[in-house]
């Protein structure tokens, strides 16, 4: 059964969503100090239907990608994070590295700058400068980091910059979360006015109907088969008393999930396609230009609900 207008504006008073939910936009930095290392990570998030972790981090680290996935994935369920790590030497351990030259690396830039020469009749040659320049020739010994000893510093500076971004896309969920009770309790009130004309529908065509068949001096008395027959299947045509159910049901469940405290980004979502999609059939059915009114006034509040909940994790 549909609550009347005044039992709505009731309940849109006394709800107050209690709990934060989160978006899927927020940024975070995280930074600490490890064997003498210094590990800086940020993060940053951005909309995106499923989970999705882009991993930018030093050559010398990289079996640790899928760790940092991990640990990323642990504490998202929806939106793209790019996480970018990079390392350096804290001041006591910066100059104290010893130069390595990869001397076969060398000599294999050498050759084949050689081969190149010899295949195309060039006359080539390479420099000591050049091969300060080739990638891998020169290296520090100690900007080398092994893995494993690295993941406890690195795996701290994630979960800080982590909590950062976290903190920053439940801030900006409260503002969504808050904007959608708003938009749902207007969505409530075109429903709950509808639901008061429904009943004129029926009584409306039967005025219209009758008033025709004066004009075409076609009287017929208020309780012929005929006329009563006809504005049966009308008004079977035109009820729209399982599409308010429906409505009022999708809505009751729409403010279970804003304070639920799981994330409900997809819930909410499939939620307002389905408002809209009743409310276009109420549309379609009611015949009536006063209901057709708040059809539209209600589908212009779902569809910025349905914007909205795109950035709902």
């Amino acid at each position: 059964m549909i609550s009347s207008t005044n039992d709505l504006r009731c309940q849109n008073a006394i709800f107050a969503p209690t709990f934060a939910m989160r978006s899927m936009t927020g940024f975070g930095r995280g930074e600490t100090v490890e064997a003498g290392i210094a590990y800086q990570i940020e993060v940053g998030s951005v909309n995106r239907k499923q989970a999705d972790v882009a991993v930018g981090i030093p050559r010398e680290l990289a079996s640790l990608e899928m760790r940092v996935r991990k640990a990323v994935l642990a504490r998202i369920s929806r939106g793209r994070v790019s996480a970018t790590i990079k390392t350096e030497p804290v001041e006591d351990r910066a100059g104290s590295g010893m130069l390595e030259i990869n001397q076969p690396l060398a000599q294999a830039y050498i050759d084949g700058l050689q081969e190149i020469g010899s295949a195309s009749g060039m006359e080539l040659s390479i420099s000591a400068g050049d091969l300060l320049r080739a990638p891998g020739v020169f290296e520090i010994s100690d900007s080398r980091i092994e893995p494993d000893a690295a993941w406890t510093g690195i795996e701290t500076a994630i979960h800080a910059g982590l909590d950062q971004m976290i903190a920053m896309r439940e801030s900006e969920g409260e503002h969504l979360q808050s904007d959608l009770a708003a938009r749902i309790s207007q969505v409530e009130n075109a429903m709950g006015a509808i639901a008061e004309l429904a009943p004129e529908v029926t009584k409306h065509h039967h005025r219209q109907l009758s008033g025709r068949l004066e004009q075409a001096g076609l009287s017929l008395p208020l309780d012929d088969d005929r006329l009563l027959k006809e504005i049966g299947l009308f008004a079977e045509r035109c009820d729209i008393s399982e599409e308010l159910t429906r409505l009022q049901s999708h809505i009751v469940k729409f403010r279970e999930f804003l304070t639920s405290d799981e994330p409900t980004g997809r819930s909410l979502d499939f939620l307002s396609q389905e408002l809209f999609r009743e409310f276009n059939t109420i549309g379609a059915k009611a015949n009536s230009a006063t209901i057709a009114q708040h059809v539209v006034s209600g589908k212009t509040e779902v569809e910025k609900i349905r914007e909205q909940v795109q950035n709902v994790e």
